[in-house]
């Protein structure tokens, strides 16, 4: 069971989810600016420090907007189902609409729409890579 007591529980939850977040947003923020620097340099090269600082800001705003929401009452944190952690309490989206509806939102925007800028980023890496092969491989 969880020995801490509910303000940790809280505390735990959010940290990670803060940081869960953060790594998928940090991962696919650079998976786009492969993508960039790669498929499109016109583009890719005018990145700069600044530029990557911003993102970096961004990926932990982004983070954080969704891991405060619990503490806002959108969602909730709570033990896990085993006792021994705490994370967002998916047992309160069978009775309360507005949990549900942050497992929703939370699922599309933090994962689906991740994996799938990373997957389609990756993709156009390789389609890249694969044309200049065959560039070299004719000259």
């Amino acid at each position: 069971r969880w020995l801490y007591g509910k303000q940790i529980c809280l505390f735990y939850a959010f940290c990670g989810v803060l940081f869960g977040i953060c790594s998928l947003s940090t991962l696919t923020l650079l998976s786009t600016v492969c993508c960039l620097k790669i498929c499109f340099p016109a583009y890719g090269n005018r990145f700069r420090r600044q530029h990557g600082q911003i993102l970096i800001a961004c990926a932990w705003t982004y983070a954080a907007i969704f891991a405060c929401s619990p503490l806002a009452h959108w969602g909730e944190y709570g033990a896990e189902p085993y006792g021994t952690a705490c994370c967002i309490d998916w047992r309160s989206t069978n009775v309360n609409a507005v949990a549900m509806s942050y497992i929703v939102v939370l699922f599309v925007f933090c994962f689906i729409l991740p994996c799938g800028v990373i997957v389609t980023s990756y993709s156009l890496i390789l389609v890249t890579v694969k044309e200049s092969r065959k560039a070299v491989e004719q000259h």
